[in-house]
């Protein structure tokens, strides 16, 4: 039971994650894009560029991870609740 409490926060925090380096690796791309436009080759750009290549590989690792995660979720033995009695429309309860 622990194991499954761990692996859906583990999940939680993983999506958390991935959409704050999903907004930094759309801000590092737009950065680079705009230092790029107006002063080329400059320091900025390649600092810029070079961010953009550390997101995308966390953002990278961290779907990789979800992946596998939700794929090991997946893989374990469905519990099922114990069979219910059917219940006859003559039956009160007593």
């Amino acid at each position: 039971m622990s194991t499954h409490l761990t692996s859906l926060r583990a999940v939680r925090e993983l999506r958390r994650i991935r959409s704050f380096y999903t907004a930094g690796v759309l801000l590092w791309a737009s950065a680079g894009a705009w230092s790029g436009w107006t002063h080329p080759g400059s320091r900025q750009m390649w600092v810029s560029l070079l961010l953009l290549s550390v997101f995308t590989g966390l953002l990278a690792t961290t779907s990789v991870w979800l992946s596998r995660l939700r794929s090991a979720r997946g893989h374990r033995p469905a519990r099922h609740a114990a069979p219910r009695r059917a219940v006859t429309p003559g039956h009160v309860g007593a």
